[in-house]
């Protein structure tokens, strides 16, 4: 009889990661930092209010990012950046939907780091573009952690930045993106 229990548990313990790992991994404590370089200065902020959705079945991901929720080390950046870069009340959120799209080489059941390749549609001050992307999914204990970094061409979105300012902001934005990721339940 104890033998029995003890194949239940087993089994029942293997089931409960099976159906995590063919289920929905969500956060809306996700980071995304920006960072400009020019030779007059470099520029960084971070945003920590991230939400993320990814369907571990078809790949599916998606963001949604709170324009207003990005920090930057001078209230002025911060300001000027809301105002007049992305105009974050007229344009208050940027989304990307898209996804993993070799998700069938990873295994969200296993601990491990998965080279993962990305695309789809990202949307933000009024403009939506294609894009493509790689980072890594590592999976640990139960959870999923997304990394990847890539450019955004401010052009592609009409970001315009006044000419005076013009030497001050990079033309291609380096955005780098980390998650982790928890089970839906």
């Amino acid at each position: 009889m104890k033998r029995k229990g003890i194949i239940l548990i087993a089994f029942l313990s293997l089931l409960t990661t099976q159906s995590f790992a063919q289920g929905k991994f969500y956060t809306k404590t996700g980071k995304i930092s920006l960072f400009s370089a020019t030779p007059m200065e470099n520029i960084s902020a971070v945003n920590k209010s991230i939400v993320c959705l990814l369907d571990s079945k078809t790949g599916d991901l998606q963001f949604a990012v709170l324009m207003k929720g990005f920090e930057f080390k001078k209230a002025k950046m911060e300001e000027d950046f809301n105002s007049d870069y992305v105009e974050s009340s007229k344009f208050p959120k940027s989304e990307f939907k898209g996804q993993v799209t070799n998700n069938s080489s990873i295994n969200y059941s296993i601990n491990g780091t998965y080279k993962a390749e990305v695309t789809g549609k990202l949307s933000m001050h009024g403009k939506t573009k294609d894009i493509t992307a790689s980072g890594t999914v590592a999976v640990k204990d139960g959870k999923v952690i997304l990394n990847s970094v890539f450019n955004i061409q401010l052009a592609d979105f009409d970001v315009r930045v006044p000419k005076m300012y013009i030497d001050n902001i990079a033309k291609s934005i380096k955005t780098t993106v980390d998650c982790t990721l928890e089970p839906l339940k």
